[in-house]
Formats: structure tokens, sequence, C-alpha cells
């Protein structure tokens, strides 16, 4: 089987998967938390070599308070943890998205987790945090603009592989698979930029529920494609 190199995937359904239990929607997301970290190591066992998790998005901010506040709490929570499961995998882990909208404590333990991570030769786990397709690409030009005006860099010079290098993801390869679960078929602004010839895989299931198995649906139904010309493979 051809494993992708890179997986992608839109967490989706914690909420809903909860409500179906009669449970809050925090309880969704503290499950949906432990089934990223079993999809880390099976994941890096099937042999893909990058996974890029879509964790929290520009818009969540708009949620119920009570609800956005749970959810840094988890994230936290989540930091430590990924840092001991990191230290044991050997993952290398890095946070995409405007860090600045970050309250300092959590800014700081991601500057631990990147720093103590950054020479591991394990799976290489990227983890999307206030994080937008639209505002990483503001980001990325607004930083070559100013090197422009500063004389740093020819507008000439300004290419599709510099703009690549500017963006949150630069040096990560892009993605050969995207998964989103809880049957919705959108990006919701995920990786905008980088998901120009990503092959998209949607299934119903929640998040919370996604395990090995789910996963080796979407690596299967990848195999069906024909990268070369996009379409479907002919038997």
């Amino acid at each position: 089987m051809n494993i992708p190199k890179h997986v992608a995937i839109i967490l989706d359904g914690n909420g809903r998967w909860a409500k179906s239990k009669g449970m809050p929607r925090n309880y969704g997301h503290v499950q949906g938390a432990k089934t990223v970290e079993v999809i880390c190591e099976e994941a890096y066992k099937m042999g893909i070599q990058y996974l890029t998790v879509y964790a929290f998005s520009t818009e969540n901010w708009n949620r119920p308070k009570d609800e956005v506040d749970a959810l840094m709490k988890l994230l936290r929570n989540y930091l430590k943890t990924c840092l001991k499961t990191a230290e044991k995998n050997r993952m290398c882990v890095r946070i995409l998205g405007d860090k600045t909208g970050l309250d300092e404590d959590i800014r700081k333990r991601i500057a631990e987790l990147e720093e103590a991570t950054k020479n591991n030769d394990g799976l290489h786990f990227q983890i999307a945090l206030n994080y937008g397709g639209r505002d990483e690409i503001v980001r990325a030009v607004k930083g070559i603009a100013e090197d422009v005006k500063e004389g740093r860099l020819e507008a000439g010079a300004v290419t599709e592989q510099l703009i690549s290098e500017r963006l949150d993801t630069g040096g990560i390869p892009e993605p050969d698979l995207l998964i989103r679960t809880c049957n919705e078929q959108r990006i919701s602004n995920f990786l905008l930029w980088q998901l120009a010839y990503t092959e998209f895989y949607f299934t119903p299931v929640a998040w919370p529920d996604f395990s090995r198995e789910e996963l080796e649906k979407a690596v299967e139904a990848y195999n069906h494609r024909d990268r070369k010309y996009g379409g479907i493979k002919e038997e």
C-alpha cells in the first residue's frame, strides 16, 4: 500500500459525539484529545511521516466563553502530556497559527515543547492552534512586504516557493491527504495554500470514534486516487 507522507486532519464532531451520549460538549473535547494521542502513534506505525491536526481555529474564539475556557484548560494539560509522549516516541512537535493570540503561559509551554522536541526523528506532528488559513497568508504577505519596503528583498524575487517558506508550515511538505471527520465536507479555512493538490477524504465517523481502522480506510481510499491526473484509477 502506498502510504501518504503527510496527512492533515480536521478534527470534527467532538461536541455532537458528546451530545449523542447525553454528555456535555467538553466531555467530547476530552475524549477527542485522547484520540489524537492514539492516532499519532498509529499513524507513525503505518509509515506516515507528517501529521497535522486542526485543533483550534481563529473562529473558535466565537464559541461560548465556558467552552473556550474549557478548551484552553484542556490545551494546557495536553501540552504537558504531549511533551511526555514526544519524549517517549521521539516525536517532533510544531505549533501552527498566531501564537500571540494565546495566553503567556500557553506560549511558554509551546516554546518549551518545540525546543525539547525539535531534533526528534520520529513522527513530525503539527498542531494548528489559533490558526486560520487566510490569517496565515496575511501574516506571511505582511512579512514579505516589510522586507521589500526595508530593501531586504526585491519585489521580483517573490515566488510561490518564497511564500510557502514564509507560511507557518515552512519546511514541511504539503499534505498528500486531508481527512475530515463527522461528515462535514468543507475545509473551514484550514491550510488554504497547502491543500492545492491534496486528496480529500470525508467520513461520517466523529473524531472521538476515529481509530486505526478508520485511518486505514482513508489511506486505502487515497490509494485508489490517480495522483497524476487527479481522477479515479481505472481497473
